[in-house]
């Protein structure tokens, strides 16, 4: 189930592929994969049964203004249909709630569904690398065998290495299955030049580490290691690592975030009505006038209009103080950091107001703060521990 959400997330537009494939036939796979999953999550789940969750909640809540918006049909039949996806996806999600349990079971489906996407990506680079790193995204890696941009490499790369790390300190796994999949991705992650998922990938994981180093000897060696390392690499390669930072943009353009403050000053400066202040425009593309708009809250604002931006704001910030309350464990430090990692992506790239991969993200952050079962009925045996490697 896991698997398919994963599959219906990763859209319909990018590069052009070594083998052509026509839109409608991804749309059509992507939207199969997706009533798939909510067949297969019903089947098993008869008796509705589901976890007790604020984030979803939040997150269905946040079909009402879509709906709202796309009903008048402004936006076109394309705005309902998009709302239709986005209530099975969250209907998914609540059916798949009840095996939520606190642990990091769904963080290992997490790592190896988006490494199989990794390795789809690594095997078009080596089918045809001029399709793979092709001149119309500046020599950036793209996804030549399914249509995949430099940005939703670079995020699914960084999300991986980041949980990978975090299984090793936590001893969920070893180093060496860790390296298989740490170091491949992380060379994936550079060929795409993304500085929005390094940064997070930076971020998230000074955030996730730090929230372990009182209690694990592990974290504190390697959170002073990568203090170092850093340290070093900042005096030794700072020249180089600027021009990778920069990928050639003049200081305009960098300082204008490769052109987004113009579209964001724009769609902020259009006139709107009451209705479209408040419920939006209905659910589109993420675009605005045939411009990607790349920050989630400006694209909420703009489909889902100021109740959509207070909802999102709500369902994050719900996660982020719960995981802030817990106590030191693994599964804190994956959901810290998941959450940093969403919210520092938010600013430059849109998704937290329809299904995507960072709601997805966000809803294995929503496992991992899950309240463990509750005790075993009488008779039962004790539940298995979690495998610890070694």
């Amino acid at each position: 189930m896991w698997g398919l959400l994963v599959l219906n997330t990763l859209g319909s537009t990018g590069a052009e592929t070594i083998v052509p494939l026509p839109r409608s036939l991804i749309q059509m796979v992507t939207m199969g994969a997706l009533v798939a999953a909510f067949v297969l999550a019903l089947a098993l789940n008869l008796r509705l049964r589901v976890r007790a969750s604020a984030f979803l909640l939040l997150l269905g809540l946040l079909l009402v203004p879509s709906l709202i918006s796309s009903v008048d049909l402004s936006a076109g039949f394309g705005a309902l249909f998009r709302c239709g996806r986005f209530a099975v996806f969250v209907a998914t999600l609540w059916l798949v709630s009840r095996w939520w349990d606190g642990s990091t079971t769904f963080v290992r489906y997490h790592i190896r569904w988006y490494f199989l996407v990794l390795c789809s990506v690594a095997a078009g680079l080596l089918l045809s690398p001029g399709a793979a790193l092709p001149d119309l995204y500046g020599g950036r890696l793209v996804g030549a065998l399914w249509p995949l941009t430099p940005p939703q490499i670079g995020q699914y790369a960084a999300v991986v290495v980041g949980l990978a790390v975090l299984l090793v300190l936590g001893r969920r796994t070893d180093r060496g299955s860790a390296a298989l999949v740490i170091v491949p991705s992380l060379g994936l992650l550079a060929l795409t030049h993304t500085r929005t998922a390094t940064i997070g990938l930076l971020a998230g994981l000074v955030v996730a580490i730090g929230s372990m180093v009182l209690t694990s000897a592990a974290a504190r060696r390697w959170f002073g290691w990568a203090m170092l390392t850093a340290a070093v690499a900042a005096v030794a390669f700072g020249s180089l690592l600027q021009a990778w930072f920069l990928r050639g943009q003049t200081e305009e353009n960098f300082s204008t975030l490769t052109g987004r403050a113009k579209v964001w000053e724009a769609l902020l400066d259009a006139p709107r009505t009451g209705a479209e202040r408040l419920f939006g425009v209905g659910l589109g593309d993420k675009s605005f006038d045939g411009l990607p708009i790349d920050n989630s809250w400006l694209a909420v604002y703009h489909e889902q209009g100021l109740l959509g931006v207070g909802l999102v704001a709500g369902f994050v910030l719900v996660l982020g103080a719960v995981a802030l309350l817990r106590p030191p464990s693994l599964a804190r430090a994956c959901a810290l950091f998941l959450i940093t990692y969403c919210g520092l992506a938010s600013y430059t790239e849109a998704g937290l107001g329809d299904a995507s991969p960072y709601l997805l993200h966000l809803a294995l952050a929503a496992s991992l703060l899950a309240a463990p079962a509750g005790p075993p009925a009488p008779g039962a045996g004790p539940p298995a521990p979690e495998p610890v490697r070694r």
